[in-house]
């Protein structure tokens, strides 16, 4: 195996995960502007691989930026992301003798990718229904987290494992998170997002009426948030003497403490579209924090003889007291 492998696939996995950062952040970009029904076929767009302001039909009821918007995340998808996806899967076959597990994180991102894909066609047929839309997102979430355990695991790293209580509440808090984004999008699909009108409470009382589907959508998205929360602030408890995860900690629970903010901001100040897509792509941001360290805490201890020689050299040198 040539050690410049490993190094490869970790730039390229760098690259993927800023343009899915990109894609999930225009995907909430176009579900704030009610854009996801405005290429009505699919995977063309009106017929067209390229709409054109004449192709779109005059009773759409559509502008062409909603158009071009939703366009655009279909074309990040499958001409961006896509290939980097191919590219890692290989990659992760030849680097094999780096890391033993690495060809099957390959393959998962590739049948995730499959998975994704035949999701955003299954959104356009079924109207951009709520289910849809937030499974949609579940899987793109899925794909983010399995780029971000390819970026650690040939990174070179050589971390012990964290006792098992943290590592299990990682586990957990991610879950949290990835359950907090999908009620997002469900409560926002199914016009949920002002069920409760004030903030904190939910129009004046801790426990409002829950025999109203909405509210209850609501409320379980703030719940949910609130989880998360807690769990991170037991990550930020739990890793303060391992300085390389207290720090992807701080930086998840500054992110989600911004994040409450600008859900609060959401309600009161009744959805702007600007600070709802700012308030989506923070808590993507906080999704990658919490991933990134659930990863982080299982720790990677690579064979010597898989490591490249540079770093091979590097740890040979004595550390300093």
């Amino acid at each position: 195996m040539s050690v410049t492998q490993p190094l490869l696939l970790h730039r390229v996995t760098a690259v993927a995960l800023v343009a899915a950062f990109i894609l999930i952040v225009l995907g909430a970009w176009v579900r704030a502007t009610n854009s996801g029904l405005s290429c009505p076929d699919w995977p063309t767009c009106y017929g067209h691989w390229l709409p054109t302001p004449g192709s779109i039909p005059a009773d759409a009821g559509y502008s062409y930026g909603q158009v071009m918007l939703e366009w655009w995340h279909r074309l990040i998808a499958g001409f961006v992301l896509g290939p980097l996806v191919l590219a890692i899967a290989a990659l992760c076959l030849a680097a094999r003798d780096y890391g033993r597990r690495l060809p099957r994180h390959g393959l998962t991102l590739l049948l995730l990718l499959v998975l994704q894909a035949a999701l955003g066609g299954l959104t356009v047929l079924d109207r951009n229904s709520p289910w849809s839309v937030a499974l949609h997102l579940t899987t793109a979430l899925f794909l983010f987290s399995v780029l971000w355990l390819i970026y650690e695991r040939s990174s070179g790293r050589d971390d012990a494992p964290a006792a098992r209580p943290l590592r299990s509440l990682a586990v957990v808090t991610w879950f949290l998170a990835l359950a907090t984004m999908a009620s997002a999008a469900m409560t926002a699909k199914s016009g949920a997002s002002l069920a409760c009108a004030t903030w904190p409470l939910c129009d004046g009382t801790l426990l409002p009426d829950m025999g109203d589907p909405l509210i209850r959508l609501h409320m379980s998205h703030r719940w949910l948030a609130a989880g998360t929360c807690l769990g991170v602030i037991g990550l930020v408890i739990g890793t303060r003497a391992q300085l390389a995860h207290s720090r992807l900690a701080a930086g998840a629970l500054l992110a989600i403490v911004l994040q409450v903010m600008l859900g609060a901001a959401v309600v009161l100040l009744e959805i702007p579209t600007g600070l709802a897509v700012l308030h989506q792509a923070l808590g993507v941001l906080t999704f990658a924090l919490i991933a990134r360290l659930m990863w982080r805490t299982r720790g990677q201890r690579p064979a010597p003889s898989r490591l490249p020689e540079a770093r091979r050299a590097g740890q040979a040198q004595p550390r300093a007291a």
